[in-house]
């Protein structure tokens, strides 16, 4: 794993996945997070998880 591939963005609906992304900043990670919520976090099933890498934690679900 490359720095640039520390914080993975998922967002799935009805348990398939949709889309995904990578960022290597924290804080840019959270703002696509924030900004996938507002876009597309109201449409029925969705999940959308930021899972940092490198913790094997997910600090945003």
């Amino acid at each position: 794993m490359t720095d640039s591939q520390r914080y993975r963005l998922s967002l799935t609906c009805d348990g398939r996945p949709m889309m995904h992304g990578w960022w290597g900043d924290e804080t840019i990670a959270r703002r696509k997070w924030t900004s996938w919520n507002g876009e597309r976090g109201g449409m029925p099933g969705t999940r959308i998880t930021l899972t940092d890498e490198e913790a094997s934690a997910a600090p945003a679900t």
